[in-house]
């Protein structure tokens, strides 16, 4: 997919909402060969995702032998709305707490007073974290309405050919 094509996609309306939300799915190889598909805060700057992570995380070893990954960001309620993106992690060691981590838990309902003492015990937790870092190289916005999955618009595209056949 070519750069432009994905910035299309990721600047929709629809997959802007998507990339406001907190949590997406982390799609990996695990280093046992089996997939793993796991819920993890994000933060989108536009450019890339940014997930942040314990330097202890089980995840981190899998993705340095296999940085390929997939992310799906969707919504609740029907018709669903999902977007899903495919890329490279890179991987970003940090002393301290990322400030795209504490940006991405922004959004959770906490009173000024609860969101203090949460950042207090998270910056007294961690030592440091590892930033994984995504940038998109291929997406797909999924609404519905303008688009299907791909097995679904090809079953379209066939029954269309066959009514003006």
């Amino acid at each position: 997919m070519r750069p432009n094509e994905i910035t299309e996609v990721l600047n929709r309306p629809i997959s802007q909402e998507l990339l406001a939300r907190d949590l997406t799915r982390l799609a990996y190889v695990a280093k046992d060969g089996t997939p793993r598909s796991i819920p993890i805060a994000f933060h989108w700057n536009g450019t890339e995702i940014v997930l942040c992570t314990p330097t202890n995380a089980p995840k981190l070893p899998s993705l340095r032998e296999n940085p390929m990954v997939a992310l799906t960001i969707d919504t609740e309620v029907h018709p669903p709305k999902i977007l899903l993106i495919r890329g490279r992690a890179e991987l970003d060691v940090v002393e301290g707490i990322p400030s795209e981590y504490l940006e991405m838990n922004g959004t959770y309902a906490m009173t000024p007073e609860q969101r203090v003492e949460w950042e207090a015990n998270v910056r007294a937790l961690y030592d440091g974290m590892v930033r994984i870092v995504v940038t998109p190289t291929w997406a797909k916005l999924i609404d519905f309405e303008t688009t299907l999955p791909s097995a679904v618009e090809e079953l379209a595209r066939r029954q269309q050919e066959r009514q003006h056949a």
